[in-house]
């Protein structure tokens, strides 16, 4: 969580219904734009890092308001609410994470037809409910990238996945992806797939009963930035280090103590602040007239980004980051 916590948001958590007269926002400037930026939920260092990418776009443009809220649960329910709230503040673009792809359809469609811009970011909504969605890298590349993460871990025996929700649009589709793409590592035999909510509680948990179910696992995989750091310290508690491995999406500032103790070898993620960066520049545009699907937009120092007919646009491949470079990027985010 941004460490000023509900303060910076406000009222933004609360029911739209709910936020009383006295404690309305001040109003905006003239000609300000504001943008709702939301993460799956508060406590999650990856969306403090895509908040400071947002902060540093709406100085770069100038005239641009962020606010960064989310639920304090990765629930549809918890985000359903501070969408509410987000339109009844009048903001002009609504940017989300989505913790369900469809359950979250309805109330952003209200957005869209009160002329509020909304996009996806990093997990998707059901095209119904946005009008693009901004994917931090393709399906196929981040897939194929946990795989051979895997791989570099270990070349043959038992591996598992950590994973997020089960209704984690962008979760399921890069395990999909990996699942497919296991045939290139015969060696490698995918055992079991378990949720820990994006809570480091309950990945911690989920992560020790696969070590106490699989006494010979090789590799715990997770492509949740929450799960990885659980799923390590799960590895470590259990003295198992150089025995079983831990890869997947992470931060460096989060992972690098678990790469330096040999829990993990290595592992990738996209650089979240850019991430944060490019949804705000991409909301503005649509903001200001620009048209979405079948389009590129320019997204400031990111160049430019293209979007399908669907409304799906995608950022870059994940970087790796090992003994060798995580120390410096620990620095960084």
């Amino acid at each position: 969580m941004n460490r000023r916590g509900f303060i910076k948001t406000g009222a933004a958590v609360m029911g739209a219904a709910a936020i009383p007269a006295s404690f309305a926002l001040p109003a905006r400037a003239a000609g300000t734009i504001r943008v709702g930026l939301v993460a799956k939920s508060l406590g999650n260092g990856f969306f403090v890092a895509v908040d400071k990418g947002g902060q540093e776009a709406a100085k770069a443009i100038g005239g641009v308001e962020v606010i960064f809220t989310g639920p304090t649960t990765t629930t549809a329910e918890g985000q359903i609410e501070v969408i509410q709230a987000l339109i009844a503040q009048h903001v002009d673009a609504i940017a989300i994470s989505a913790n369900d792809p469809d359950a979250l359809v309805p109330v952003c469609k209200r957005a869209i037809e009160r002329g509020i811009k909304v996009i996806s970011y990093d997990s998707a909504i059901s095209p119904g409910g946005r009008i693009v969605h901004l994917a931090p890298s393709s399906d196929a590349l981040i897939g194929e990238a946990l795989d051979k993460l895997a791989a570099d871990a270990s070349a043959s025996g038992k591996i598992a996945i950590v994973s997020a929700t089960p209704t984690s649009t962008n979760q399921n589709a890069w395990i999909a992806v990996m699942k497919q793409n296991l045939s290139k590592y015969p060696g490698l035999d995918l055992v079991s797939t378990v949720y820990g909510n994006d809570l480091a509680d309950d990945s911690y948990r989920e992560a020790t009963a696969l070590l106490q179910k699989y006494p010979d696992l090789k590799v715990i995989v997770s492509p949740s930035s929450v799960g990885i750091v659980a799923s390590a310290k799960a590895v470590e508690d259990a003295k198992k280090v150089g025995q079983v491995y831990v890869t997947g999406l992470g931060l460096p500032s989060e992972c690098a103590g678990h790469v330096m103790s040999g829990a993990m070898k290595s592992f990738a993620i996209w650089n979240p602040i850019d991430l944060g960066y490019a949804v705000i520049e991409v909301a503005v545009d649509l903001v200001k007239g620009a048209k979405g699907p079948g389009n590129s937009l320019p997204a400031g120092r990111m160049g430019s980004i293209a979007f399908d007919d669907d409304g799906v646009g995608a950022m870059a491949v994940p970087f790796t980051y090992d003994k060798s470079n995580v120390e410096q990027f620990a620095k960084i985010f």
